[in-house]
């Protein structure tokens, strides 16, 4: 009879025993988060070479002029054929041969107003996919529009120097060529991390400022110092850029995850007035293919205002 019992014991205390482990196994699980895997290649190459742009719209306030003004920005990324002598987009790209050159194009259009008048301004910015190959972007450009007048600046890469052209309404500006040892430019800021799927280089490093700051504040274009440094949060990531001599710091909040988009940025010349962009919509869309009146649809679901 005690052998029955002690028997009985053993059988039940093994059950208890399986069952505490199962429930254990099970909570491990559910405490321990999923990793984030890298994207695959053919992630990015069915995403970025799809014949599709992506077109995403942000909510911006805007500081100029000692106020705060309610802006809109849409930023276009999209990959393109580039020549590497022209510096263009080639027509026939099939027969360009080795002066074919794959880039990630980004064009950010910023719009507000001014009181009375308006401002309108387009950076392009042309980076190279292979950046290991290519490290440098190869061309940027900056047209600015509002009511006094226009300014337009153009950077080319040639070899170690970016060949600088800048043409302007006003005096203090005025049209001017030169040579520029060549660094990291801030306009390729984004391009960067949507290439390196998330990823910017840290630490201290050579960087252009934006041709937008250098128009705004009236400073010439030249190479600073900057302190790149990144957080990580549960869905994005923070990249804050700090520049050394000048009063400027740039923070830009990526997706946390492929296709890692732009989900806000801002921008603090030291004027304590903060100007400050956040995502509303995205689309990924032929967009130039989309130029009837029906598809000015489109613009409703980019929650476009101007």
């Amino acid at each position: 009879m005690n052998t029955k019992i002690i028997l009985l014991f053993a059988i039940l205390f093994s059950f208890l025993a399986c069952e505490s482990v199962q429930k254990s196994e099970t909570n491990t699980e559910t405490v321990i988060p999923n990793k984030k895997e890298k994207p695959k290649q053919h992630d990015f190459n069915s995403y970025w070479f799809s014949g599709k742009a992506e077109i995403s719209s942000y909510d911006v306030k805007q500081s100029r002029y000692g106020e705060m003004r309610d802006a809109e920005v849409v930023l276009v990324f999209v990959t393109e054929p580039f020549s590497l002598s022209k510096q263009v987009k080639l027509d026939r790209p099939k027969t360009a041969g080795e002066d074919m050159i794959s880039v990630m194009k980004l064009n950010n259009v910023r719009k507000f107003n001014t009181g009375i008048y308006d401002y309108s301004i387009l950076t392009s910015t042309f980076t190279p996919i292979n950046s290991k190959k290519h490290p440098l972007t190869l061309k940027s450009t900056t047209s600015i529009q509002e009511w006094c007048g226009q300014t337009y600046t153009q950077l080319n890469l040639d070899g170690n120097n970016y060949q600088f052209k800048q043409f302007s309404y006003f005096e203090s500006d005025g049209d001017e060529e030169k040579i520029v040892p060549a660094v990291l430019l801030e306009e390729d800021l984004m391009t960067r991390i949507r290439i390196n799927n998330g990823e910017l280089t840290l630490g201290e490093m050579t960087l252009m400022p934006s041709t937008i700051y250098s128009r705004f504040s009236h400073k010439t274009m030249q190479a600073e110092k900057a302190m790149i440094n990144k957080a990580t949060f549960n869905n994005t990531i923070q990249y804050t850029i700090s520049y050394v001599n000048i009063d400027r710091t740039l923070t830009i909040d990526v997706e946390n995850s492929f296709p890692y988009k732009i989900m806000k940025w801002t921008e603090d010349n030291g004027d304590d007035l903060i100007t400050t962009a956040v995502l509303k919509s995205s689309v990924h869309e032929p967009y130039w293919n989309q130029k009837s009146v029906a598809d000015e649809a489109q613009r409703d679901i980019l929650k476009l205002v101007k």
